[in-house]
């Protein structure tokens, strides 16, 4: 079975989707395919779909969804020309008392996949080897399609795991993006900076990159420019004040010998 959460979520078996497209059963299908081959509880599926105060149904109501998902990997699962199930539906989407799971089998899952490179490339970064560190993370990133689970309606059981999977993937492009100003890649960086910092307009150390971004390709008004962007927003939305490890970056570039320390200290 090959499972995508990492855009819309997508399920197949021998390349056939058994994504279904009735609201409900796809939203108990999306944290059986986020956590394949692990064991999520009825409780959880129970509230994921209708929160703290689920209906007196909620039980038989949710076994039918499963019996629906099941009736749907059927005809995926019967081998080619002789009509017989490899593994049975029961098999594929085992249900134990109190809990639910789903085996992905010798499929794949591009959440795995991407926790797999990301680890890797991070391995990469810390033993100074910038270029397979940008090419693994890259990797990585590509693997999303857009946001996570994008066409499920999420309760908040998804919500949160949503949430977590953006900020990993967050996370990710950050150290990618560090490993490329590392190899000297300024210039390249800036339009692609410039889009992130606007769509996330507290995060300091996107702001950081790209004022390195900027300074090192002989924009510097338009890195202190960033700085203050940033410093407005944070003071107007929060009531802070940016860190001392962008102000370090500021009075790098205010006071060129100076060299960067601290966590935005990308050198090259």
């Amino acid at each position: 079975m090959d499972i995508g959460v990492l855009g819309a979520l997508v399920v197949r078996e021998n390349g056939i989707s058994v994504t279904p497209t009735a609201p409900k059963p796809r939203q108990v299908l999306a944290p059986l395919a986020l956590h394949a081959d692990r064991a999520v509880t009825v409780e959880t599926l129970t509230e994921e779909l209708w929160g703290q105060r689920p209906p007196r149904s909620a039980r038989p109501t949710l076994q039918t969804y499963v019996m629906h998902l099941r009736e749907l990997m059927a005809p995926a699962l019967r081998r080619p020309g002789d009509g017989v199930d490899a593994r049975t539906a029961k098999e594929v989407l085992r249900a134990v008392p109190g809990d639910c799971l789903l085996d992905s089998g010798e499929g794949t899952s591009d959440i795995r996949e991407f926790e797999r490179l990301a680890e890797t490339g991070y391995r990469a970064m810390d033993d100074g080897d910038h270029h397979e560190a940008a090419r693994l993370l890259r990797t990585a990133l590509d693997l999303w399609t857009g946001a996570a689970l994008a066409d499920v309606a999420a309760g908040e059981h998804l919500r949160t795991h949503i949430r977590g999977l953006e900020e990993s993937r967050l996370c990710a492009l950050d150290r990618r993006i560090e490993a490329d100003l590392r190899l000297g890649r300024h210039r390249e960086l800036i339009a692609e900076l410039t889009v992130l910092v606007s769509r996330h307009p507290t995060h300091e150390s996107l702001c950081g990159q790209l004022m390195l971004a900027l300074h090192r390709s002989g924009r510097s008004s338009e890195a202190l420019g960033a700085y203050q962007r940033l410093r407005t927003t944070l003071v107007r939305d929060l009531g802070l004040e940016p860190s001392a490890a962008l102000g370090r970056v500021r009075q790098s570039i205010l006071t060129p010998a100076d060299d960067i320390q601290g966590p935005f200290s990308q050198t090259g």
